[in-house]
């Protein structure tokens, strides 16, 4: 007897995504509102859950929630921009 297989649908671009990153700021960048600019340039919210920022480099916990399309643009933003993104694997803050 055959299964039935269960076909895929499509990847809606619009459907609510909320994704948790580790950015990792080199120090040419550290002094840059880059946070305010990607919620500025993209249709997302940002909400900052942990940071360590020095002289030398910036650790930020962001997550970003939204459409689907505008969380992937806003990562690879970050990325083009120079700064290192990391999904994170455990909830680092929670109470």
């Amino acid at each position: 007897m055959q299964r039935a297989r269960k076909q895929r649908k499509p990847t809606d671009p619009n459907q609510p995504e909320r994704m948790r990153l580790w950015l990792m700021y080199p120090q040419r960048l550290i002094q840059k509102p880059l946070i305010w600019e990607v919620g500025r340039r993209f249709n997302v919210v940002t909400n900052i859950r942990q940071a360590s920022v020095t002289d030398e480099i910036g650790l930020v916990c962001l997550e970003l929630d939204g459409p689907r399309s505008e969380v992937k643009a806003a990562i690879q933003w970050f990325e083009k921009t120079g700064v290192k993104v990391e999904p994170v694997e455990i909830n680092v803050i929670e109470s």
